[in-house]
């Protein structure tokens, strides 16, 4: 099969679409083909070297985290699923046209779902769900407020909040303000807006996708006993607000929660806006393009 293969850290340019070995499917595992697959920021930070002190990649290694396609092949003891079945799921080893995945990770396509559009789904979807369901706990009548909530995670997690019954408040840049009004939050702040900030009061929990200096600030605006989620790391400020639980959550696979998410997306209750389509082999291209700052996500063809 061909897949993109990365053989040593570094730019785009290390990326080698080419000839390997096809994967067979172990025990409790399904092999795909692959229809498509996304590029995800964790992607271009595992090439370029920069998680290597927590996340050291075997080299050569293929990289992908966005798996949708079609069962090629059933492993032993699998149950539920067969040749042909249109799936999803959050594995590893997605740049490429075939992959094996374990079963118990893997979502049904909704039938009006496109399959290839399903690949933007998988890791932001549940990284967004996470972060409210595990991260926040947020419960109904409460109030949370999510940075970055124009992105493909923060859309994710807006939604998973405001199907809790909280009250949302969608942080966004300035120049954001307008298209964040698409997400249905309760409220739209602009996180860039010093004086904006400094009228937010006290919040239950915050629900961060941003970090850094917003990061910094936003913690400071959690009651006693409230809750700061992140998927980027607690802000460096975190000690000064002792008052406040620090929840760090990292994506799991949720087969129920990819499920459900998809469903929405199907029936066009959550959008997750889908910039560019391109072939596998441009793999560098796209991931060049998604560290430039993309306006939804990229797709690889396979």
């Amino acid at each position: 099969m061909k897949a993109v293969v990365l053989h040593e850290y570094g730019g785009p340019d290390k990326l080698v679409y080419e000839d390997v070995p096809d994967p067979v499917a172990g025990t409790g595992q399904l092999l795909v083909r692959m229809t498509s697959t996304s590029v995800n920021p964790i992607d271009f930070k595992l090439r370029s070297g920069m998680m290597k002190a927590f996340w050291p990649l075997e080299l050569p290694a293929i990289l992908g985290r966005d798996i949708a396609g079609i069962v090629r092949a059933v492993g032993e003891g699998v149950e539920g699923f067969k040749p042909g079945d249109k799936v999803m799921a959050l594995g590893t080893r997605a740049y490429a046209e075939l992959t094996v995945v374990d079963a118990k990770d893997v979502a049904a396509v909704p039938e009006k779902l496109d399959l290839v559009k399903a690949a933007a789904l998988p890791l932001v979807t549940q990284t967004g769900e996470q972060l409210i369901s595990r991260g926040t706990k947020i419960e109904a009548g409460q109030t949370v407020l999510v940075s970055g909530a124009i992105g493909s995670v923060g859309r994710s997690a807006v939604w998973t909040a405001k199907k809790a019954g909280a009250k949302v408040i969608a942080g966004v840049r300035k120049s954001q303000l307008k298209a964040a009004e698409s997400l249905h939050a309760d409220q739209v702040l602009a996180l860039d807006d010093s004086a904006a900030m400094e009228k937010l009061g006290f919040i239950d929990a915050v629900a961060d996708t941003v970090g850094g200096a917003i990061g910094q600030i936003l913690i400071g605006k959690v009651k006693q006993g409230g809750v700061y989620a992140s998927v980027v790391g607690p802000p460096a400020n975190s000690g000064m607000h002792p008052t406040v639980k620090i929840e760090a959550v990292m994506s799991s696979p949720d087969a129920e929660t990819l499920r459900a998410m998809a469903e929405d997306v199907a029936e066009e209750r959550l959008e997750i806006p889908i910039d560019r389509m391109l072939p596998l082999a441009d793999a560098g291209k796209a991931q060049a393009a998604a560290e430039k700052g993309a306006a939804g996500k990229i797709l690889l063809l396979a």
